[in-house]
């Protein structure tokens, strides 16, 4: 909980936790007689993460499950990032980083639920591990993770993961995929030849078959063609051509090839996540020089995160649903409050100026009324 606390409530770096030392409120509102100091929160990470991580993470798992048990279908969006440190990190390692080339980094891989955008699946890794490598055994553990009602599993990803053994294993798992797909010269060399249909606006479509080298099978591949001038993000493997930029989706779902389109670039709010990952959660502040302590804080973060995702979906009004950590943080988390006792009674005084006190009592009221699911009925053993 001393570490959680920080993490929501935009302290960053472990060393900057020590003005929680110092007050009282806070103190008393945890329920944390003292606060520790930033040695000892990273020699607790360190035990933490030999002692205590396990049974940490099945708890994380059984309310994850518990948040999408009465779905039939489930959105996995995989996404990797890059962590960049400046230090010699234990198990950092020199790989692709766009924006720091050449430095040491980790490399976090996660998958996202697509509707409830709950951290679903998470693995952290060196540097110049590519995702592709590991996404296999994180897909694994995610699929083991679904709750029965799950009937219908849709996977999204980038080029990163643009992979046969990806592709054949979604298959073997009756799961719906749409990947990004690499642009390579054979793949290129077929869209000269595409015959592209007028799907909405500028916007024009072609579908084809192909087997790329190495691969079991031919699949469905959808083309998308949009005039230069625009510029979406990187990450949807563009290629121009003659005044146009082009976009290569491989999938089995059974849709048009414009809603095929429109789907796969729902996706993106991952990326606005792992910003806010890095950005709000701290989730860039490498704590300490060990390799399973960055690890262990990693997951503290991912269960940080969905918390506070819980926290908007059960307890915070519909307007707050697509919220920033740092608007809830302004509104309702940090903001300036005086504990008094009158009669002896405690009480959290909130300032005449407070713009949204009726909206704090009435999140409080939701609080008080929810009705957290059962973790002992799911056998979870905390160590």
């Amino acid at each position: 909980m001393a570490l959680l606390y920080p993490i929501l409530v935009g302290l960053g770096r472990i060393d900057a936790t020590g003005i929680l030392k110092r007050n009282g409120v806070f103190r008393y509102l945890t329920g944390l007689t003292r606060y520790p100091d930033s040695t000892t929160l990273r020699r607790f990470l360190i035990r933490f993460a030999g002692e205590g991580l396990n049974a940490f993470l099945r708890l994380h798992d059984v309310l994850r499950a518990q948040m999408l048990s009465s779905s039939s279908r489930a959105i996995l969006d995989l996404d990797s990032t890059v962590l960049t440190v400046y230090g010699r990190q234990e198990g950092a390692r020199i790989g692709y980083n766009p924006k720091k080339r050449g430095r040491p980094s980790y490399q976090p891989l996660l998958c996202f639920e697509g509707r409830t955008r709950d951290l679903w699946e998470a693995s952290f890794h060196p540097g110049n591990v590519h995702p592709a490598s590991v996404c296999i055994d994180l897909l694994k553990k995610a699929f083991v993770k679904l709750p029965p009602s799950v009937r219908d599993t849709r996977v999204r990803a980038d080029s990163a993961f643009y992979n046969h053994e990806i592709v054949n294993f979604l298959k073997e798992r009756r799961a719906f995929f749409t990947i990004a797909a690499r642009l390579t010269q054979p793949l290129k060399a077929r869209l000269g030849g595409l015959r592209f249909r007028r799907a909405s606006g500028e916007i024009f479509v072609a579908e084809f078959f192909y087997q790329p080298v190495g691969w079991k099978n031919a699949e469905r591949f959808i083309a998308i063609r949009r005039p230069v001038p625009e510029e979406p993000t990187w990450q949807l493997s563009l290629f121009q051509m003659k005044g146009y930029t082009y976009q290569v989706l491989v999938t089995n779902l059974p849709l048009t090839a414009y809603r095929l389109w429109r789907f796969y670039n729902d996706r993106a709010e991952a990326e606005l996540i792992i910003r806010e990952l890095k950005e709000a959660y701290a989730l860039g502040k490498i704590p300490t020089g060990h390799w399973q302590a960055n690890v262990a804080y990693f997951h503290l973060v991912a269960f940080a995160y969905n918390l506070l995702n819980w926290f908007k979906r059960f307890c915070l009004p519909d307007t707050y649903s697509r919220r920033s950590l740092q608007t809830i943080r302004r509104d309702l988390l940090a903001i300036p409050g005086e504990l008094v006792r009158p009669q002896g009674i405690p009480t959290i005084r909130l300032p005449v100026s407070y713009p949204h006190r009726d909206l704090f009592v009435k999140v409080l009221a939701r609080i008080r009324r929810l009705k957290l699911p059962n973790a002992a009925s799911h056998k979870v053993i905390m160590t």
